[in-house]
């Protein structure tokens, strides 16, 4: 190996090797280069194949879930063979197939504040997979104190976003893009919203990109600067971030000095409710109806999703439409709410309580966790 590439490397990377601007030097870069990869989902999955691909000679995957059926659609790491077994296993298993001279490092957890640190220090990028945004917020910070380059990355429906965040560098962070956490359920996760399933395969090859390019020193770092894809429009667009002086992590006077604070402690359900809010398992819901139920059940899910799947004796009323509704709603019965996990239908509750219903309650877990039971 004079060169530090073995002859099966470089028959193996012969098209890096050809390319001005990587060679064999870019590619000795990718070898000794390690990036980690929050989440082997949706984007970690073409991330962490085309990362494997490329020669990146350690990848470290952090993921504590097990393959589901409803994760095939997009999480392409995955197949049918690994289905109620652990994501790790499955995401090594391909790996190793794509490429052997990889070193794939394996964190069997959920990103916490607990461990976030002692797992990122030896990487030298972070890669954000998560859905939700505790964890965003949580591999932001990690990133800003260990001084590393985040690749962030968000996808729902049709639609996506990149960005490079590295302070260190001079450019902002993910805070200085959205400050504080939103409110419970304001924004829908995939699982409620849905995701077009090549989408994160597009956004995810991005993040992949613009860690090589990291890696190599190709090009320039996006720094300061938010990529989204329009998947219907066919388009892309290029929005300016700029350092915000006022940001509590990486602004002029620093409020946060810890991984460990409200927003990345934060639950990362959507199905977040207050301590006051009422809630009743599908279970429990199951025996009311089938017992002279005299309350009121609402679906507050849309037309289409109450298409795919609803219960009989619920009313549909999409939640935006539900102040429309209010002089309709009994207020002397009991009114339990559902959606398809729980975050929508938490936020009509919080609705009808404010404006002085008491009878009212979550159906926790949603639609899913009904359809789950067989009912």
């Amino acid at each position: 190996m004079p060169n530090g590439l073995s002859s099966e490397e470089q028959l193996r990377y012969s098209r890096h090797l050809l390319i001005p601007g990587v060679g064999v030097v870019g590619q000795l870069r990718l070898k000794h280069a390690s990036v980690l990869l929050i989440g082997c989902g949706g984007l970690g999955s073409p991330a962490a194949l085309y990362l494997a691909a490329a020669g990146v000679g350690r990848l470290g995957l952090v993921d504590a879930d097990v393959v589901d059926v409803s994760n095939l659609q997009r999480q392409i790491l995955h197949g049918e063979s690994w289905i109620g077994q652990p994501k790790l296993a499955s995401a090594v298993a391909r790996l190793r197939e794509v490429n052997p001279h990889v070193k794939v490092e394996c964190h069997p957890v959920r990103f916490t504040p607990d461990n976030a640190l002692e797992i990122a220090a030896s990487y030298d990028i972070l890669l954000d997979g998560s859905d939700n945004f505790a964890t965003r917020f949580l591999t932001n910070d990690t990133a800003f104190f260990l001084k590393k380059p985040l690749i962030h990355a968000a996808i729902q429906r049709f639609d996506g976003q990149v960005a490079v965040f590295a302070p260190h560098l001079g450019g902002p962070c993910y805070r200085c893009l959205l400050p504080d956490m939103p409110a419970a359920g304001a924004v829908p996760s995939c699982a409620e919203a849905g995701v077009l399933g090549v989408l994160p395969g597009i956004i995810g090859s991005l993040q992949a990109l613009e860690a090589i390019k990291l890696i190599v020193g190709l090009g320039s770092i996006p720094l300061g600067q938010l990529t989204v894809y329009d998947a219907l429009g066919s388009a892309f667009r290029t929005l300016n971030l700029r350092r915000d002086p006022e940001c509590r992590l990486c602004g002029e006077r620093p409020q946060i000095h810890h991984v460990a604070n409200a927003q990345t402690t934060a639950s990362d359900h959507c199905s977040l409710t207050s301590n006051i809010m009422e809630s009743i398992t599908v279970t429990e819901l199951h025996a009311l109806l089938t017992d002279n139920y005299q309350g009121l059940l609402i679906d507050v899910r849309e037309p289409d999703e109450h298409a795919l799947a609803n219960i009989p004796q619920a009313r549909l009323i999409p939640l935006a439409t539900l102040p429309e509704h209010l002089a309709s709603l009994p207020r002397d019965r009991q009114i339990h709410i559902h959606c398809k996990l729980g975050g929508r239908s938490a936020r009509a509750v919080n609705f009808l309580l404010e404006n002085g219903f008491t009878r009212v309650s979550n159906v926790s877990g949603g639609m899913d966790a009904w359809l789950e039971q067989g009912w």
